[in-house]
């Protein structure tokens, strides 16, 4: 069985860090791209960035991009988000997601872990 475990969400400042983990399991981890979804308040899904399998190339969405890196660690089966100068708009519950399957690929999700920003 699939499992995706997210953790390391808080409160946090205007301008601090944190540091987000995806604890993998029930796959062979290192064959598959990795990603981070957030969903803010009120707000649909928005792609936060992904990771290819042997960890070497990284995507961002441009509201993160210079501020969020995507690492993983393939001895670990593990994923982390290093966010920095966080921003109120950065609250949201943040997914940890990965897809493959043959031949309809299925997305598989985390239960999410809250990041909120603020004063």
């Amino acid at each position: 069985e699939v499992q995706l475990v997210e953790s390391g969400g808080g409160l946090v400042q205007p301008g601090g860090s944190l540091r987000l983990s995806c604890a993998a399991s029930g796959f062979t981890f290192d064959n598959y791209a990795m990603s981070w979804v957030r969903q803010g308040p009120g707000k649909g899904l928005e792609w936060v960035s992904t990771i290819e399998p042997n960890g070497r190339i990284t995507y961002y969405g441009e509201s993160v991009r210079g501020r969020f890196t995507i690492s993983r660690d393939n001895a670990k089966n593990t994923l982390y988000l290093q966010m920095n100068s966080l921003r109120p708009e950065d609250t949201a519950v943040y997914y940890c997601n990965t897809r493959f399957g043959y031949p309809r690929p299925h997305d598989y999700w985390g239960q999410g872990t809250q990041v909120t920003v603020s004063v």
